[in-house]
């Protein structure tokens, strides 16, 4: 168990240390990066989609970097934003790292960019001790997934910059409860601000996109009504 342990924790220092040269480099270029975790299904890709498509009619120069298990299915829906895609296929890896990431930025020039956001993984769990030099760690729950969510993980609900919750349209169809979400979230992380999407309507879309570009300066006190 000890060895274990020491090599969980030799794994997480080489990581941290990664992540550290990522975020000077990012700093450097002055470019806002955010870290997307979430469960499977919550429409993270989707979302995601929506901003970037955005991004591009407001001309802003913005990439994304994929992870996922086993296919390039995501990468190749984000490529339709226009939006620079990377993909990263994990070959069964439930988390992205520090190297994977520096990987995929050899060809870019970072300074060119708006904004990058790395979509990980689709686990509330793994990716939550693995910094990627982010200066954005965004949690998102759908509204199908019920609102404990973040009580029942709160080690990505705590870490978070800001909590996006998903799918608001189908709110009112699956009975989901805005003020007992807002009450979970706040028990594991009481300042972390509040955004209500849907990619099907585009609520919350642009408002999501100006807290991304606006990272790290944006207000943590941001907690919008629930749609």
């Amino acid at each position: 168990m000890s060895r274990e342990v020491r090599l969980e924790a030799d794994l997480l220092a080489k990581n941290d240390e990664l992540a550290a040269k990522l975020r000077a480099r990012f700093a450097e270029a002055s470019l806002p990066v955010s870290n997307w975790v979430s469960s499977p299904g919550t429409g993270k890709t989707a979302l995601l989609e929506a901003v970037l498509t955005r991004a591009g009619q407001q001309g802003l120069a913005v990439a994304a970097v994929v992870g996922d298990v086993a296919t390039d299915n995501d990468a190749r829906r984000l490529a339709r934003s226009g939006a620079l895609v990377r993909q990263i296929t994990t070959a069964g890896l439930c988390h992205l790292e520090a190297d994977m990431i520096t990987a995929q930025l050899r060809e870019w020039d970072l300074a060119a960019l708006d904004l990058l956001v790395v979509e990980n993984v689709g686990n509330l769990v793994c990716p939550t001790g693995f910094d990627l030099g982010e200066s954005t760690r965004v949690a998102l729950l759908s509204v199908t997934e019920g609102e404990d969510k973040p009580v029942k993980y709160p080690g990505l609900f705590h870490s978070a910059d800001v909590v996006v919750v998903t799918k608001t349209d189908l709110a009112e169809v699956v009975g989901f409860d805005p003020g007992a979400l807002r009450q979970s979230v706040r028990a594991v992380n009481p300042d972390v601000p509040l955004i209500w999407t849907s990619a099907r309507t585009g609520d919350g879309v642009d408002g999501l996109l100006d807290f991304l570009l606006a990272a790290p300066a944006a207000s943590p006190d941001t907690d919008q009504e629930a749609p």
